[in-house]
């Protein structure tokens, strides 16, 4: 390596929005992160979502995020509204000897 021409690469403390810091190295003096392993959704389990323009219940609202039992009740009641007495057309072909 030539002398002289890459950065300091010295200890820094990183902070992240949720309040959690930690020691790593890099060359810049200071790290401000938006998310950490400490608040990831992946590594917690948890789902913490920062929705300030309401995309998520509007999703929500529009799709519906059903349990497994409200979804059994949307099907019960689905084939009940359903006509019985339907069937199904079939085309008859002919064979042309």
């Amino acid at each position: 390596m030539k002398e002289g021409i890459h950065p300091k690469y010295r200890p820094v403390e990183a902070r992240c929005a949720c309040g959690n810091t930690f020691k790593t190295q890099s060359t810049k003096p200071e790290l401000h992160l938006e998310i950490c392993s400490a608040c990831h959704p992946f590594f917690t389990g948890r789902q913490k979502l920062i929705d300030t323009e309401g995309r998520v219940e509007r999703f929500n609202k529009k799709f519906g995020a059903q349990t497994s039992e409200q979804r059994k009740t949307a099907a019960k009641a689905a084939k009940a509204t359903k006509p019985t007495g339907a069937t199904k057309r079939t085309r008859k072909t002919t064979a042309t000897a």
